[in-house]
């Protein structure tokens, strides 16, 4: 959700990660859960806190 409202395509993300694109798609569909290292420098990227990227509990639809 982040990275499709700012704009970021997948590519870009992983380049600035320094992560294969395919990495990004990975975690987006929740396919893949990310070290802690990689969730601190996804959060970090963003400028959110680490709650705002990644929850234990899935986040509501937006206009629920």
């Amino acid at each position: 959700m982040l990275r499709t409202e700012r704009g970021i395509s997948r590519r870009q993300l992983a380049d600035a990660l320094e992560v294969h694109y395919q990495t990004i798609g990975y975690l987006e569909r929740g396919e893949y859960s990310p070290s802690l290292y990689l969730a601190l420098r996804i959060a970090e990227y963003f400028e959110v806190p680490l709650e705002v990227v990644f929850s234990l509990r899935p986040f509501p639809r937006i206009g629920s």
